[in-house]
């Protein structure tokens, strides 16, 4: 891993950390399985454009799964 991948993953992850939260209490599915999925996804990426555009894309998925 490069240090463009970690502050990716980082970033990713806090996001995802605040998505899990608020459908946590909220009791919404769509950003918890979000958040869990934006935690997770860095470890098994290896290519930094992916690792962005699939953390965008989940990123963004929970405004359009309402």
């Amino acid at each position: 891993m490069d240090m463009a991948q970690i502050l990716w993953g980082v970033l990713f992850g806090a996001i995802g950390a605040g998505f899990m939260v608020y459908g946590r209490k909220q009791g919404a599915l769509a950003p918890l399985v979000c958040g869990l999925a934006l935690v997770v996804f860095p470890y098994f990426v290896t290519s930094t454009v992916l690792l962005v555009l699939i953390g965008v894309a989940l990123t963004a998925a929970p405004f359009f799964l309402r």
